[in-house]
């Protein structure tokens, strides 16, 4: 069976935005772009990772939340997405956004002009690449044990990614907002039809998660 590079549970606006402008330590995703709206579906569920209490919801939502690491060996991700530091890596300390144990659970491959050494946190391998797309889905290809790559974004990642036509599957969640500027991953979903499939399907919860699969 041949591995996929998918993005999965990767969160936009109605108007197509996955982050606002003015990313910083305080705002991961920017000014106008409120994680909360992005991610609620998701953080209401009963498989969320991240949930400290019992409960959560069940069926369409919560089907998408475990989907999130089913047959991931490998993560791609962009440099935003690692942390707001911009140029040469002067502080070797900011080991990202998310404390001792990273809920990836794989080795991540960070995208990069500027080198920096591995390091691990927990069962989360770090590695800094400067490489072409296809350079860096080799190279998560080679540790992932046969699994699937995950391109975890942000949203030019993924645009680089589908500009050289590497990307097999994405699952989006459009919450129903918009925000109007920032990093936008298109302008209507149906710019990526001449290459995939889709699939649209409503939540109660508000977003609709678009399923896009290689023709």
């Amino acid at each position: 069976m041949s591995q996929l590079l998918r993005v999965q549970c990767f969160g936009v606006t109605h108007d197509g935005f996955g982050a606002g402008v003015g990313q910083s330590l305080e705002r991961p995703f920017g000014h106008g772009a409120n994680p909360a709206d992005l991610f609620s579906w998701a953080g209401a569920t009963a498989s969320w990772p991240h949930r400290t209490d019992p409960g959560g919801s069940r069926g369409l939502d919560d089907y998408f939340t475990r989907d999130f690491a089913r047959n991931i060996g490998a993560e791609i991700m962009g440099r935003n997405k690692f942390g707001p530091i911009r140029g040469p890596w002067e502080n070797h300390d900011w080991k990202g956004w998310w404390g001792d144990t990273p809920p990836f659970h794989t080795p991540v491959f960070v995208l990069t002009h500027y080198e920096r050494p591995s390091f691990t946190l927990s069962d989360t391998t770090f590695h800094f690449l400067d490489a072409t797309p296809a350079e860096a889905l080799r190279r998560a290809k080679q540790v992932a044990d046969g699994k699937d790559v995950r391109l975890g974004g942000g949203v030019a990642t993924i645009r680089e990614f589908l500009d050289a036509d590497l990307v097999d599957t994405l699952h989006i969640a459009v919450a129903p907002i918009e925000i109007g500027d920032g990093e936008r991953l298109w302008k209507s979903h149906t710019d990526l039809l001449d290459r995939f499939h889709l699939d649209s399907v409503p939540s109660p919860s508000g977003v609709t998660h678009l399923l896009f699969w290689r023709r």
